[in-house]
């Protein structure tokens, strides 16, 4: 991806954080040369990998496939003391975020506002294929039956709990949504299992400056 079209995409979140009344950190739109020299004073933040996260997942269609989210806090299981992990994310109007589950988090998908969110739920089997099996599933404390291949929809203020193993994709059905994400801790490095290969952090054409800095940036700018 390019990077004015990161930059577009980030000030496009930004704005939409913003009507919705949601705010982030004040460092989240610190520039690049007001990170220099702090590492000793925000390297949680840098080594938990939070703040700014946008991928197409290797599609070169950001608005079809693709998803731009910011991580508020995250714990380090090598590191730290921290159990959990919180994020906001913005799905857009039928743009995916593709199908995969995690080994070790469990979350619960939080729709915060904006318009419905969609999710296509499969169980997984021993060795990462998709189940013929019904399953369970909470949302909001309820329990449901789900069948294989079945598309669950969110209406804001909804959540769902998914436990590992739980393979999901979701979108926004009309217009953008934004979805919160509460967990356990945190790794994109290590923790998603997609169903097809894809990439999950994207090559970045520098063809101007970063408007903020995405987590993939840290070690290259602090």
């Amino acid at each position: 991806m390019k990077r004015s079209e990161i930059n577009r995409h980030m000030k496009e979140a930004k704005a939409f954080f913003d009507k919705m009344n949601f705010n982030l950190p004040a460092w989240a739109t610190w520039k690049t040369n007001e990170w220099k020299g702090k590492y000793s004073v925000c390297s949680e933040i840098v080594d938990n990998m939070i703040g700014w996260d946008l991928t197409d997942f290797g599609s070169g269609n950001f608005g079809k496939r693709g998803l731009i989210l910011f991580t508020l806090r995250n714990g380090n299981i090598k590191k730290d003391k921290k159990s959990y992990c919180e994020k906001i994310m913005i799905a857009g109007e039928h743009q995916e975020t593709p199908m995969h589950y995690h080994w070790l988090k469990m979350e619960d998908i939080i729709n915060r506002g904006g318009g419905n969110l969609v999710m296509e739920l499969y169980n997984s089997t021993k060795d990462s294929k998709y189940s013929d099996k019904a399953f369970k599933i909470r949302i909001d404390g309820l329990v449901r039956d789900v069948r294989p291949g079945e598309k669950i929809t969110l209406t804001p203020g909804e959540s769902i709990c998914l436990e590992q193993g739980i393979y999901h994709r979701f979108w926004g059905e009309k217009g953008k949504v934004m979805v919160g994400e509460v967990s356990t801790v945190n790794d994109d490095t290590a923790d998603n299992r997609f169903y097809e290969e894809i990439g999950r952090f994207p090559e970045i054409a520098e063809d101007e400056d970063p408007l903020y800095l995405l987590v993939s940036d840290y070690g290259k700018f602090i």
